[in-house]
């Protein structure tokens, strides 16, 4: 995703009832998202079973270049579920301070512009918890079990409905 380009920021489109204001004043800055999800240590993955059904996961990961870097096994039923269907919807854990971002998961390689090594320093958020990955953990034919998942639409708040605020990125 090109860093450059910053997503469509407007009010998202609920029932009537919910009290979204009928202005853009008080919509949050992709700033202000962004900055949540770099900061969370803990995200939920939901992807689609074969069958049609739901799967929920908790997952460590980092939010880099407005992109979530996660790794995991190709044999976990999340990495199963996403080789048949990249849907995904990616949250954090507050529904008070709601990020929920829909998107699709890929597998990815950290080989160029030195994003293994940008990676493994993201990744140091989860030292004290034992886990740090270096530069080179994903790189090569497999690239490690990493995986990326690029938004399509974001909806975030922290002040419901106040401050309701959707972003949508181009593509």
């Amino acid at each position: 995703m090109d860093t450059t380009t910053k997503p469509h920021v407007d009010r998202p489109r609920l029932p009537e009832g919910y009290g979204l204001p009928d202005t853009t004043e008080g919509l949050l800055s992709w700033s202000q998202v962004a900055e949540r999800l770099t900061a969370s240590l803990h995200y939920w993955i939901s992807s689609v079973r074969p069958d049609g059904t739901p799967h929920a996961v908790p997952r460590w990961g980092v939010w880099l270049d407005d992109r979530f870097y996660y790794d995991g096994a190709p044999t976990t039923r999340h990495t199963r579920n996403v080789e048949q269907n990249p849907a995904v919807t990616l949250t954090l854990e507050s529904g008070a301070e709601a990020v929920i971002v829909e998107g699709s998961s890929v597998a990815t390689r950290a080989d160029a512009d030195g994003l293994g090594t940008r990676l493994a320093a993201a990744f140091t958020k989860y030292a004290d918890s034992g886990y740090q990955p270096d530069e080179d953990s994903w790189s090569g034919d497999q690239g490690g079990g990493l995986r990326v998942i690029t938004p399509r639409r974001v909806l975030a708040w922290s002040d419901f409905p106040k401050d309701c605020t959707r972003f949508t990125f181009p593509g």
